[in-house]
């Protein structure tokens, strides 16, 4: 097939891309499944990636590190379950896979047939990282980006991002530039930063902020320094994520975030057909992904994390990720691999995506099934925020303490005095709440042991406000399957999904976007005739 012109590839890459990701969806699967084909199908018919294509995708992927950093504290790193779970990983990982390429080296098989214990090293370096672009993708699309288990497997991320920027760093031979650690200084354009955030408003600008704060300032600058671009994103994110509009400002992105990250999934599939040795090395490697994911397991709970966080982390990590084809290539630049090996962890990891999303998809559901079994994992002391939740004598419960559910405490506290408890997953969100003086705890309504382990706490009503349908579903069926016999309202943002929780229990299912004129009517209507 003849090349496709550079203007086009990214437009029919959006035609394909659509086509795949509805099919995906269709049976069960996340749309980035079916992106991932889109890139394979093209590569397929003759498509290449191109120059558009490709900055298209690194757009992508910066915005999601400015946008991670916007939601990031510092010392979220500096915890043992992240730093220590990261490092220990890292050195086992590596280990272990070395030493499986050097078996198969042994036994003659392709790609790495005569392999010196050096290279074997570099391979397992590449296949011990994880995918930071899917786990956000995961975790954003069940709203539990700031659950315990979210916020340790993006620490993870992050910590393992900068393990790749130091084996940048040294093995291209390009060091920073001397002024390079003035870069601290950053933290001086705080103040400026925020003045003008303050006086950029909610409109068009907001995201032209975010565009100018990630692209502008922080990848320039980094590239100037001659450090890793994307970091400097997640840098001025992590500056201004203090700021009252950080989370208005990932919002504003959110839109532009997946449009660029599609293009990130085709340039994969576009990267390289396989051969019979890169497919038999890519098959191989995603058998080993178990093992992967077993020593998270193993490593969390050693840091008193419950099996039940440490399970859903361990999932999310479960994968291969993009910075083993960036040391991959760096490896083939400098001699030390061979170009197939590129082609075949491109291919190991878009099956690692495609075998992790549905497990992900069910993953609270996969758990309570192992739920029994994981009892003998339960750590002897506890992570502070893994501990029995007192409830006291509340009765009304509010899982999900966003506007609507703030609204709906405020209001029910009005009414029926302090017998309302709200729960959160962001422990910012959380300590904010309890400034104010709302009785807001830490908790997890999709958590079963929140409801069967911990004292049961006996509430005539339930409110389900969550952002995440699934969410508000799975603790709806936790509830009624435990026995639980009181009054349930949930939260649904489209009638179709309000009409699931009506099935599964929920004594009233509350649509957003079909009631709130409705709501907004009848609050009018009675103001007005208040003031008659």
């Amino acid at each position: 097939m003849d090349t496709v012109a550079i203007s086009d590839v990214f437009a029919i890459g959006i035609v394909a891309a659509f086509g795949c990701g509805f099919a995906a969806r269709q049976v069960g699967l996340p749309p980035l499944v079916g992106f991932l084909v889109a890139g394979f199908v093209l590569n397929g018919f003759g498509v290449r990636s191109d120059e558009t294509l490709q900055v298209i995708a690194d757009t992508g992927v910066t915005l999601l590190l400015f946008t991670i950093g916007l939601k990031l504290k510092i010392k979220s790193l500096l915890r043992p379950e992240v730093w220590g779970t990261a490092s220990v990983h890292a050195l086992l990982t590596t280990a272990g896979l070395g030493l499986v390429m050097l078996i198969l080296g042994v036994l003659g098989l392709p790609l790495v047939a005569g392999m010196g214990l050096g290279t074997a090293v570099v391979v397992g370096f590449a296949l011990s990282f994880s995918s930071t672009v899917f786990a956000v993708k995961v975790l954003e699309g069940k709203g539990e980006l700031a659950s315990l288990h979210g916020r340790t497997a993006i620490g993870i991320l992050i910590v393992q991002d900068v393990f790749a920027v130091v084996f940048l760093t040294v093995s291209t031979g390009k060091l920073p530039e001397v002024w390079a650690p003035a870069l601290i200084g950053l933290i001086l354009l705080r103040p400026f930063l925020f003045r003008l955030l303050d006086r950029v408003g909610h409109g068009e600008l907001l995201p032209l902020f975010g565009f100018f704060a990630a692209l502008a300032l922080g990848v320039e600058i980094f590239n100037l320094a001659g450090l890793k671009a994307d970091l400097g994103a997640l840098a001025l994110g992590m500056l201004l994520a203090g700021h009252r509009k950080a989370s208005e400002i990932a919002e504003s992105l959110f839109s532009f975030k997946e449009v660029f990250l599609v293009g990130f999934f085709l340039s994969i599939g576009l990267s390289g057909l396989p051969g019979p040795g890169e497919l038999m090395m890519a098959t191989l490697l995603v058998l080993l992904l178990p093992g992967k994911a077993l020593l998270f397991f193993a490593i969390l709970t050693r840091l008193r994390l419950r099996p039940r966080t440490a399970t859903l982390a361990s999932l999310v990590l479960s994968n291969y990720s993009e910075f083993g084809l960036i040391v991959g290539a760096i490896a083939v630049t400098n001699g030390w691999l061979g170009p197939e090996w590129v082609v075949a962890i491109a291919i190991a990891m878009s099956i690692s995506f495609a075998a992790a999303a549905p497990f992900n998809a069910r993953a609270h559901a996969v758990y309570a099934r192992l739920q029994d079994r994981m009892a003998r994992y339960e750590p002897v002391e506890l992570h502070p925020e893994e501990q029995v939740i007192d409830t006291g004598d509340a009765q009304v419960a509010i899982f999900g303490m966003g506007r609507i559910g703030t609204g709906a405490y405020d209001y029910l506290r009005e009414k029926r005095g302090d017998v309302i408890a709200g729960f959160d997953v962001d422990p910012v969100k959380v300590a904010d709440h309890r400034q104010t003086g709302r009785n807001v705890i830490l908790g997890d309504a999709t958590d079963p042991d929140f409801w069967f382990r911990h004292g049961r706490p006996k509430f005539d009503m339930v409110m389900l406000a969550m952002p995440d349908h699934d969410a508000n579903m799975h603790a709806l069926v936790q509830l009624r399957s435990g026995g639980y016999a009181g009054y349930i309202a949930a939260l649904a943002q489209y009638p179709d999904r309000a009409e699931e929780l009506d099935l599964a229990g929920a004594d009233i299912a509350f649509s957003t976007y079909a009631e709130a004129g409705a709501g907004f009517a009848a609050h009018v209507e009675s103001r007005v005739g208040d003031l008659s």
